[in-house]
């Protein structure tokens, strides 16, 4: 593992000899990993490899051995309600209410700013048309979850996400039931998002969605093998190697792109020497 990006001061997220076990396996072995401040950081790899629970692990959603940062400060010391306000979580496959509406699931990442029983104020309520218009949700406010498509769902989970207007965001599979349009418009939220400053850490099993990022990490079998900008050769090669020579990535002139290979066949004619 490359630790360009655990040498950078200025790091969002911080991992420390993280472990996890689930059901007396071990999941994650002794991760150790940075999260860059204001970039787009996706982690990618093979089915089963710890991808989500690494990423759980990171919002401080299941318990772990070792020791995770959230700027500059352990997780484990940040008040609740100010770190619900600096850090938000979307998983894959969330479930809520399908009674509630779709302005009503937004609102509910207002919550962190809001009192017990306190009505939603000007601020929230500005917030939440924000993030519904931001995700092409908004006209939809008025209908309840339940009516909602799988896409449809998604993108009001990620308004929730929005709402909140946390400094870091924590995204589990965010293309899931998104066709290629409206993954072309998480796209460049994300970007937009980034350059406004904030942190987005995404599972993607989509390669060549993950390569648009501005940093790799490459886990297998509960470790982190790479992390590295996506531009860079050395990258690539570790991409190819961890889905054992089946892909190979091109990087073309407006683009890099993942292609499937024969399992077995050179994949070093077209290597790209990085951008």
């Amino acid at each position: 593992m490359t630790d360009v990006w655990a040498r950078d001061g200025d790091l969002a997220l911080e991992a420390h000899g993280v472990s996890v076990r689930v059901h007396e396996a071990t999941v994650l072995h002794d991760v150790s990993l940075g999260v860059p401040r204001g970039r787009w950081t996706c982690v990618v790899g093979p089915n089963g490899a710890g991808k989500s629970t690494l990423l759980k692990a990171l919002a401080g959603l299941v318990p772990h051995a070792g020791t995770i940062t959230l700027l500059g400060r352990p997780l484990s010391v940040w008040p609740r309600q100010q770190r619900a306000r600096t850090l938000v979580w979307m998983g894959q496959g969330e479930a809520s209410a399908d009674d509630l509406t779709v302005w009503d699931v937004a609102m509910l990442g207002r919550l962190p700013y809001q009192r017990w029983m306190q009505p939603p104020s000007a601020v929230d309520r500005l917030a939440v048309e924000h993030a519904l218009r931001a995700t092409g949700a908004w006209a939809w406010r008025s209908r309840a979850l339940g009516q909602l498509s799988g896409g449809e769902r998604q993108r009001v989970l990620l308004a929730r996400a929005l709402a909140t207007q946390a400094a870091v965001l924590l995204m589990d599979e965010p293309l899931t039931h998104l066709d290629p349009p409206y993954q072309a418009d998480w796209l460049a939220l994300v970007r937009s998002l980034v350059a406004q400053g904030k942190t987005v850490v995404s599972v993607l099993h989509e390669i060549n969605m993950a390569l648009q990022a501005d940093v790799l990490v490459i886990v297998a079998a509960g470790r982190v093998l790479h992390q590295g900008a996506s531009s860079d050769a050395a990258t690539h090669r570790a991409l190819e190697r961890v889905f054992e020579g089946c892909l190979q990535v091109l990087q073309l002139p407006q683009c890099r792109i993942a292609v499937p290979v024969r399992a077995g066949a050179s994949t070093h004619a077209h290597h790209s020497t990085g951008a």
